[in-house]
């Protein structure tokens, strides 16, 4: 018998061995190449939906650039309206300047807002009909300056009769109205495009991972069965490696991607906040600007006419003062919406509100308009600044007439409110608690999905030019939310409206609200009696310089003093001072820590707080108490005089027991 070959009984036994190593090594080739196709197919799925997405983004940063270039020429038309008419007023050549650079701007501005909108037959259509507007305008202010350089103030007058500047404005206006809400609606398509491109491309990236999760089970399982040797422990050591691996690689892409979707997520937050942007300064250049304009020209006109020697100089100073009086207001709507003005609140009782007010309201609404209340009779109380509740009601009262338009039904309406989980979410925040609604209602045409998401908004309106600013609501929600509470607007197309707050209901000590004080006659600007100091602490030079003078002019002795160290010093010194006049938002010290130091050495001086801005130096938020005695910015000299005189004879009157 012969002995076989060891080297042959060796390989016959090594075989099966490395039949199924080859047997491994090939499922291991062909999971590599099956994890270097899914791979690939990610990279390319990745460049496509970055392609898509870059596309999308594109379309709407080209679409935000149009809003904006539209912005610019409706810019340079006002510049244009301004310098020619101020021109046209005054006679100063200054005005010159910004007409000038107006029409440069135009011909620019234009140019290129015509390139932008090249790709929208549209839009090229509207702005062939604006070209036609703007060279009718062109030409007139031309003529107007034109007229103005030969002093024919009768073709002024006539140009001015005939109204063609104002009507080729107004026309230019909502041209360019009509080119903002294209695009505006060019933005929101876009959008959606973008949201659908991201949602394809997560359904593919989940599509590629089934799929490679689906390869590893595979995988898993044929090893599973082709490693049952002595080797099977470290090819199971192997392939835990390699899934292992695998798994990392599949997370960190994951991690990538969503990385990629919130960046995707806020370039478009980012593109709505920039048409917001858009909207708010647009609205705040146009209402400053034709302030200041009014501002500007009158004051240059009682200058000129008092270098000329004359006297009649009162009605320009009237229409200065009404235009600065205008920007107040406009400063204060501001800071209503921004939660930023001063407030008094005190327990109040809205049903008496609401009646106390029933007259002013039936009269504002007219005879073609029925009002109704619908007041809780076990309503309870609130502790919020009755004056603004007061403005809130007039503002929606308004609001309801010109909704109705001539003849309709509104309704006010009060209620206790208790709120629970997710009875409310204003803005997305849960409001939870007891609160004190108060409703306008009407039944008019009701708003749109779209008006409603803006409503508000600064400066949004749906009333025509020159009906409104759009600034109401946004202050009534700004009130509301300073006040604890909040605001819900509700709206079906052809039912009417309803605009309701809620306020915090009043659960301390109820207390007698401060009886209101004698008005003063505003005209009579009431003045100083002998002897009676004033202590002015205010860190703005200017403001503080106007103070000092009006109370000069209203014969009191000043003391004054830029920060509440130096006031306290001044104080010590002169201890027959009648009342402190104190700003609020100063650096170091504020008004009311200056305020509490000196009443604790005088606790009978009356104190006077003025201020124009509700945050302190470190932008905490300011209050004041109930009672105290307060002059918002700005003021005038009479109600100054008005105010100085009532702290001063308030303090001094003893108090009435019971």
């Amino acid at each position: 018998m012969i002995d076989p070959d060891p080297q042959t009984a060796s390989n016959a036994a090594i075989e099966p061995y490395a039949a199924s190593s080859r047997g491994t090594w090939t499922l291991i080739i062909v999971a590599i190449l099956s994890f270097i196709l899914l791979g690939g197919a990610f990279v390319v799925e990745g460049l496509r939906s970055n392609e898509r997405r870059d596309r999308a983004a594109d379309r709407e940063v080209h679409t935000v650039k149009v809003l904006y270039q539209a912005q610019r020429v409706l810019t340079a038309l006002d510049d244009i309206e301004t310098g020619q008419r101020g021109y046209a007023i005054t006679g100063d050549r200054r005005f010159l300047e910004p007409y000038r650079w107006g029409r440069v701007n135009l011909e620019r501005d234009l140019m290129q807002l015509r390139r932008l909108s090249a790709d929208s037959d549209v839009q090229r259509a509207n702005l062939r009909a604006l070209d036609d507007i703007v060279e009718r305008k062109l030409a007139f202010s031309a003529d107007r300056v034109a007229e103005t350089d030969a002093g024919n103030l009768a073709g002024l007058r006539a140009q001015t009769l005939a109204g063609d500047g104002r009507v080729a404005m107004e026309r230019a206006r909502t041209i360019m109205a009509v080119i903002i809400a294209e695009e505006s609606r060019l933005l929101k398509i876009r959008g959606a495009v973008a949201d659908a491109e991201v949602a394809v491309t997560r359904m593919a990236m989940l599509r590629l991972a089934a799929l490679g999760g689906l390869l590893t089970i595979g995988l898993i399982v044929s090893f599973g069965f082709a490693l049952r040797s002595a080797r099977e422990a470290r090819r199971e050591a192997e392939r835990n490696r390699i899934a292992t691996a695998v798994q990392l690689g599949l997370e960190a892409r994951v991690a990538e991607r969503t990385q990629a979707l919130k960046l995707a997520d806020a370039q478009v937050r980012q593109l709505q906040k920039m048409e917001a942007v858009v909207q708010l300064t647009g609205g705040l250049a146009h209402d400053f600007n034709n302030m200041l304009a009014v501002i500007i020209g009158s004051l240059d006109l009682a200058r000129r006419r008092l270098e000329k020697g004359g006297q009649d100089v009162m009605p320009y100073l009237g229409y200065a003062l009404d235009g600065a009086e205008r920007a107040a207001q406009l400063t204060n709507r501001l800071l209503a919406f921004s939660r930023q003005q001063p407030l008094l609140p005190v327990v109040t009782d809205i049903n008496t509100l609401v009646t106390g007010l029933a007259d002013l309201l039936g009269r504002t609404l007219g005879e073609t308009i029925k009002l109704e209340t619908q007041l809780d009779a076990d309503l309870w109380m609130v502790n919020a600044d009755r004056s603004q509740i007061e403005n809130v009601l007039l503002n929606l009262a308004v609001n309801a007439r010109d909704a109705v338009d001539g003849g309709g039904h509104v309704i006010i309406k009060t209620a206790n409110i208790v709120l629970e989980n997710d009875d409310a979410r204003p803005e997305g925040d849960a409001m939870r608690g007891q609160f004190v609604m108060v409703a306008v209602s009407d039944d008019g045409p009701g708003m749109s999905a779209d008006v409603l998401a803006k409503a508000i908004d600064p400066f949004f309106t749906t009333k025509p030019v020159g009906k409104g600013t759009g600034l109401g609501l946004s202050q009534v929600y700004g009130f509301a939310r300073q006040s604890g509470g909040h605001l819900k607007i509700s709206s079906v197309p052809g039912s009417g409206a309803t605009v309701a707050i809620y306020l915090p209901r009043h659960e301390g000590v109820i207390v007698e609200a401060p009886r209101d004080r004698a008005i003063v006659d505003a005209m009579t600007s009431p003045r100083a009696r002998a002897g009676e100091s004033v202590l002015v602490v205010e860190d703005d030079d200017r403001v503080r310089a106007m103070s000092v003078a009006a109370l000069i002019e209203l014969g009191y002795e000043v003391i004054t003093a830029s920060d509440g160290v130096t006031a306290l010093t001044l104080f010590d010194q002169n201890p027959n001072i009648a009342l402190l006049f104190t700003d609020i938002v100063m650096p170091n010290m504020n008004g009311q820590d200056l305020a509490r130091k000196i009443t604790a050495v005088r606790p009978e001086i009356p104190v006077l707080y003025t201020t124009g801005y509700n945050r302190n130096a470190d932008n905490s938020p300011l209050t004041l108490a109930p009672g105290v005695d307060f002059l918002p910015k700005p003021f005038t000299v009479t109600q100054l005089a008005g105010k100085v005189r009532e702290t001063i004879d308030a303090a001094m009157t003893p108090a009435i027991a019971g």
